[in-house]
């Protein structure tokens, strides 16, 4: 067997491996789909039914039964909310700690993210009686400010990354043209990390759909997001997984196709800086 006869065994099964890897990924979300056409006694079948009459009765009872689009908007609106509130505090502080940085820049850095790895379940209490005092319980408000502060500290040691790889021979070009710090950030940093910044946004919007935890501890009708919304369809009763399929594949399909188109974005700012 000649060498390059290796190489292209090794390449097919490493092909065949990926494609492997890919199905088990994606077969969640294949049965899900695909049991959101069945009927509750066809969900729990066994052995699994793959072939039959495809039903649409669990998407007209989803629809009947819950405002999917009132959900869906209040999921849009503190996303795209959190994230936009994020990005306007983490740009100037990546900024002042990518370019005036201190002895204890990188500590405060890991300090933020070490915040990360506390459980949420830890500060329920205390947020949920601030919110409770100031009448901010459900409320998109107090989704939108807890969502921000929660990705925060991701979002800052991701702009600090972008930040720090941007040539400094530029920022000190303008520095001698007499221009300031807020020059600087609008008309050179700013545009040359613009692609960085979308995709720490795009990021961002990610993590707040899929936040579960908050919106269904803060919230309960009028700012209920779809995380809640799925998580309502849990009865003592039991699980209806037809109708938990269903549910969970409309609160899944707009961030789906959302990732979908914006993957290369995505791919791009989060290989920014990884091969030199």
């Amino acid at each position: 067997m000649t060498y390059k006869t290796k190489q292209k065994i090794t390449h097919r099964l490493l092909v065949a491996l990926a494609w492997l890897i890919a199905i088990v990924f994606f077969f969640p979300i294949f049965w899900m789909i695909l049991t959101s056409f069945k009927t509750e006694l066809q969900a729990i079948a066994v052995p699994p039914l793959f072939v039959f009459d495809f039903t649409f009765e669990n998407y007209s009872l989803v629809n009947e039964r819950s405002d999917y689009f009132h959900h869906a908007m209040n999921s849009i609106i503190t996303s795209f909310g959190a994230t936009l509130l994020s990005l306007i505090i983490a740009v100037p502080a990546a900024y002042s700690f990518a370019f005036s940085p201190t002895k204890n820049t990188k500590d405060v850095l890991l300090w933020m993210l070490s915040t990360k790895m506390l459980p949420a379940v830890g500060v329920l209490v205390p947020i949920y009686l601030m919110a409770q005092k100031f009448g901010l319980l459900d409320t998109k408000i107090v989704l939108i400010i807890i969502f921000a502060l929660m990705n925060l500290p991701i979002i800052i040691w991701m702009l600090f990354s972008y930040f720090k790889d941007l040539p400094k021979d530029i920022l000190e070009a303008c520095s001698l043209d007499g221009a300031n710090y807020l020059q600087e950030m609008r008309h050179i940093v700013l545009p040359l990390s613009w692609g960085g910044i979308t995709s720490t946004g795009l990021l961002s919007i990610v993590l707040c759909w899929n936040e579960a935890f908050w919106s269904i501890n803060l919230t309960s009708a009028d700012a209920a997001t779809l995380t809640a919304l799925v998580a309502s369809y849990s009865s003592p009763e039991g699980l209806f997984w037809a109708k938990l399929s269903a549910i969970s594949t409309l609160a899944c399909a707009p961030i789906v196709v959302f990732g979908w188109f914006c993957q290369k974005q995505l791919v791009q700012g989060l290989t920014f800086g990884a091969v030199k």
